[in-house]
Protein backbone atom coordinates (compact mmCIF):
# COMPACT_ATOMS: atom_id res chain seq x y z
CA UNK A 1 0.00 0.00 0.00
CA UNK A 2 1.38 3.66 -1.18
CA UNK A 3 2.15 5.98 1.48
CA UNK A 4 -0.66 7.95 0.04
CA UNK A 5 -3.53 5.57 0.43
CA UNK A 6 -2.28 4.55 3.90
CA UNK A 7 -3.09 8.30 4.39
CA UNK A 8 -6.50 8.00 2.93
CA UNK A 9 -7.38 4.86 4.58
CA UNK A 10 -6.60 6.37 7.86
CA UNK A 11 -8.87 9.48 6.93
CA UNK A 12 -11.77 7.16 5.74
CA UNK A 13 -11.91 5.00 9.36
CA UNK A 14 -11.19 8.06 11.26
CA UNK A 15 -14.60 9.53 9.90
CA UNK A 16 -16.17 6.54 9.79
CA UNK A 17 -15.31 6.43 13.66
CA UNK A 18 -16.66 9.51 14.80
CA UNK A 19 -19.85 9.18 12.50
CA UNK A 20 -20.61 6.18 14.37
CA UNK A 21 -19.96 7.68 17.86
CA UNK A 22 -22.12 10.58 16.91
CA UNK A 23 -25.00 8.37 15.90
CA UNK A 24 -24.45 6.03 19.35
CA UNK A 25 -24.29 9.42 21.01
CA UNK A 26 -27.51 11.13 19.77
CA UNK A 27 -30.50 11.02 22.20
CA UNK A 28 -33.22 9.59 21.47
CA UNK A 29 -36.31 11.35 20.88
CA UNK A 30 -38.44 11.86 23.39
CA UNK A 31 -41.20 9.78 24.07
CA UNK A 32 -44.67 11.59 25.22
CA UNK A 33 -46.70 8.20 26.38
CA UNK A 34 -43.63 7.09 28.61
CA UNK A 35 -43.67 10.45 30.02
CA UNK A 36 -47.19 10.35 30.81
CA UNK A 37 -46.75 6.94 32.12
CA UNK A 38 -44.15 8.39 34.91
CA UNK A 39 -45.84 12.00 35.50
CA UNK A 40 -49.41 10.05 36.57
CA UNK A 41 -47.47 7.49 38.13
CA UNK A 42 -45.46 9.88 40.27
CA UNK A 43 -45.52 13.79 39.92
CA UNK A 44 -49.92 13.80 39.89
CA UNK A 45 -50.67 13.83 43.05
CA UNK A 46 -48.74 16.97 43.70
CA UNK A 47 -48.58 18.90 40.32
CA UNK A 48 -52.29 18.04 39.75
CA UNK A 49 -53.55 16.17 36.18
CA UNK A 50 -51.89 16.94 32.82
CA UNK A 51 -49.46 19.12 35.14
CA UNK A 52 -52.64 21.73 36.36
CA UNK A 53 -51.76 21.84 40.13
CA UNK A 54 -54.57 22.66 42.55
CA UNK A 55 -52.62 23.10 45.03
CA UNK A 56 -50.75 26.98 45.06
CA UNK A 57 -47.41 26.32 46.88
CA UNK A 58 -47.18 23.43 43.82
CA UNK A 59 -46.05 24.55 40.57
CA UNK A 60 -47.77 24.51 38.02
CA UNK A 61 -45.82 22.06 34.73
CA UNK A 62 -48.57 21.87 32.16
CA UNK A 63 -47.42 23.43 28.77
CA UNK A 64 -43.88 24.04 29.99
CA UNK A 65 -41.33 23.98 26.99
CA UNK A 66 -39.89 20.24 27.49
CA UNK A 67 -36.11 21.87 27.66
CA UNK A 68 -37.29 23.76 30.94
CA UNK A 69 -38.34 20.67 32.76
CA UNK A 70 -35.44 18.32 31.86
CA UNK A 71 -33.26 20.79 32.68
CA UNK A 72 -34.82 21.71 36.07
CA UNK A 73 -35.28 18.31 37.13
CA UNK A 74 -31.63 17.35 35.66
CA UNK A 75 -30.48 20.03 38.47
CA UNK A 76 -32.98 18.78 41.42
CA UNK A 77 -31.17 15.55 40.56
CA UNK A 78 -27.71 16.73 40.91
CA UNK A 79 -28.44 19.45 44.22
CA UNK A 80 -27.93 22.41 42.00
CA UNK A 81 -30.85 23.26 42.87
CA UNK A 82 -32.04 22.19 46.39
CA UNK A 83 -34.96 21.05 47.36
CA UNK A 84 -35.32 18.05 49.37
CA UNK A 85 -38.58 16.29 47.56
CA UNK A 86 -37.95 16.70 44.34
CA UNK A 87 -34.01 15.30 44.85
CA UNK A 88 -35.47 12.05 45.57
CA UNK A 89 -37.84 11.73 42.87
CA UNK A 90 -35.57 13.63 40.16
CA UNK A 91 -32.83 10.87 41.75
CA UNK A 92 -34.96 8.14 40.27
CA UNK A 93 -35.30 9.18 36.88
CA UNK A 94 -32.75 9.10 33.66
CA UNK A 95 -31.86 11.38 31.31
CA UNK A 96 -34.36 9.54 28.83
CA UNK A 97 -37.00 9.76 31.59
CA UNK A 98 -36.68 13.72 32.46
CA UNK A 99 -36.72 14.05 28.43
CA UNK A 100 -39.85 12.09 28.51
CA UNK A 101 -41.54 13.63 31.35
CA UNK A 102 -40.64 17.30 29.94
CA UNK A 103 -42.33 16.31 26.44
CA UNK A 104 -45.35 14.87 27.98
CA UNK A 105 -45.79 17.98 29.64
CA UNK A 106 -45.26 20.08 26.95
CA UNK A 107 -48.37 18.15 25.10
CA UNK A 108 -50.22 19.71 27.99
CA UNK A 109 -52.96 22.53 27.36
CA UNK A 110 -52.63 24.69 30.73
CA UNK A 111 -55.61 26.30 32.69
CA UNK A 112 -55.79 30.10 33.42
CA UNK A 113 -55.23 31.47 36.40
CA UNK A 114 -56.14 35.04 37.58
CA UNK A 115 -54.80 37.78 39.77
CA UNK A 116 -56.24 38.45 43.40
CA UNK A 117 -55.48 41.80 44.20
CA UNK A 118 -56.72 44.37 41.40
CA UNK A 119 -53.77 47.18 42.93
CA UNK A 120 -51.62 44.47 43.40
CA UNK A 121 -51.44 43.10 39.75
CA UNK A 122 -51.37 46.59 38.32
CA UNK A 123 -47.90 47.76 40.30
CA UNK A 124 -46.78 44.05 39.13
CA UNK A 125 -47.59 44.82 35.40
CA UNK A 126 -45.63 47.56 35.49
CA UNK A 127 -42.60 46.07 36.49
CA UNK A 128 -43.37 43.04 34.37
CA UNK A 129 -43.54 45.11 31.30
CA UNK A 130 -41.51 47.97 31.91
CA UNK A 131 -39.27 47.09 35.15
CA UNK A 132 -38.08 49.57 37.54
CA UNK A 133 -35.58 52.00 35.75
CA UNK A 134 -34.06 53.49 39.55
CA UNK A 135 -33.17 50.14 40.50
CA UNK A 136 -31.72 48.95 37.16
CA UNK A 137 -34.19 46.06 37.41
CA UNK A 138 -34.82 45.03 33.67
CA UNK A 139 -38.50 44.00 32.28
CA UNK A 140 -39.57 40.72 32.92
CA UNK A 141 -41.28 40.33 29.42
CA UNK A 142 -37.87 40.42 27.84
CA UNK A 143 -37.08 37.21 28.40
CA UNK A 144 -40.42 35.47 29.73
CA UNK A 145 -42.04 37.39 26.41
CA UNK A 146 -44.96 40.34 27.18
CA UNK A 147 -48.02 37.34 27.61
CA UNK A 148 -45.36 35.29 29.82
CA UNK A 149 -45.10 32.20 27.08
CA UNK A 150 -41.76 32.34 27.51
CA UNK A 151 -38.82 31.28 24.91
CA UNK A 152 -38.77 27.82 24.17
CA UNK A 153 -35.18 26.33 25.68
CA UNK A 154 -34.38 29.48 27.37
CA UNK A 155 -36.35 30.94 29.99
CA UNK A 156 -39.56 28.89 30.99
CA UNK A 157 -43.26 29.98 30.62
CA UNK A 158 -44.94 31.91 33.66
CA UNK A 159 -48.22 32.61 32.89
CA UNK A 160 -51.18 31.72 35.16
CA UNK A 161 -48.83 30.16 37.40
CA UNK A 162 -49.48 30.08 41.32
CA UNK A 163 -48.89 33.33 43.13
CA UNK A 164 -47.77 31.73 45.87
CA UNK A 165 -45.08 29.27 44.55
CA UNK A 166 -43.90 32.27 42.45
CA UNK A 167 -43.46 34.58 45.22
CA UNK A 168 -41.64 31.75 46.58
CA UNK A 169 -39.34 31.06 43.89
CA UNK A 170 -38.31 35.21 43.71
CA UNK A 171 -38.16 35.01 47.01
CA UNK A 172 -35.64 31.89 47.26
CA UNK A 173 -33.74 33.95 44.26
CA UNK A 174 -33.05 36.58 46.21
CA UNK A 175 -32.21 35.41 49.49
CA UNK A 176 -29.73 33.00 47.75
CA UNK A 177 -31.72 30.01 48.86
CA UNK A 178 -32.27 29.22 45.06
CA UNK A 179 -28.87 29.48 43.09
CA UNK A 180 -29.79 27.71 39.85
CA UNK A 181 -29.80 31.18 37.97
CA UNK A 182 -27.32 33.80 38.56
CA UNK A 183 -29.77 35.94 36.48
CA UNK A 184 -32.15 35.59 38.58
CA UNK A 185 -30.71 35.90 41.48
CA UNK A 186 -29.33 39.33 40.58
CA UNK A 187 -32.34 40.34 39.51
CA UNK A 188 -34.41 39.00 42.14
CA UNK A 189 -32.15 40.53 44.64
CA UNK A 190 -33.21 43.92 44.24
CA UNK A 191 -37.34 43.58 44.48
CA UNK A 192 -38.66 44.12 48.22
CA UNK A 193 -41.51 42.21 49.50
CA UNK A 194 -44.66 44.20 47.95
CA UNK A 195 -42.68 44.56 44.64
CA UNK A 196 -42.35 40.00 44.46
CA UNK A 197 -46.08 40.18 45.72
CA UNK A 198 -47.26 42.33 42.60
CA UNK A 199 -45.06 40.26 39.98
CA UNK A 200 -46.80 37.09 41.30
CA UNK A 201 -49.98 38.51 41.68
CA UNK A 202 -49.76 39.84 37.90
CA UNK A 203 -48.21 36.89 36.71
CA UNK A 204 -50.96 34.70 37.70
CA UNK A 205 -53.16 36.46 35.83
CA UNK A 206 -51.16 36.10 32.40
CA UNK A 207 -52.89 33.87 29.94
Amino acid sequence: MTFFARILLSICLTGYFWAAHAEVAAPTKADTAKGSAIYNGVCASCHGADGNSAIPSNPKLAQQHPEYTAKQLAEFKAGKRANAVMLGFASALSEEDMRNVGAYLGSTKAKPGFAKDKELAALGEKIYRGGIADKQIPACAGCHSPNGAGIPAQYPRLSGQHADYTASQLTQFRDGIRKNSLQMNQVAAKLNDREIKALADYIAGLN
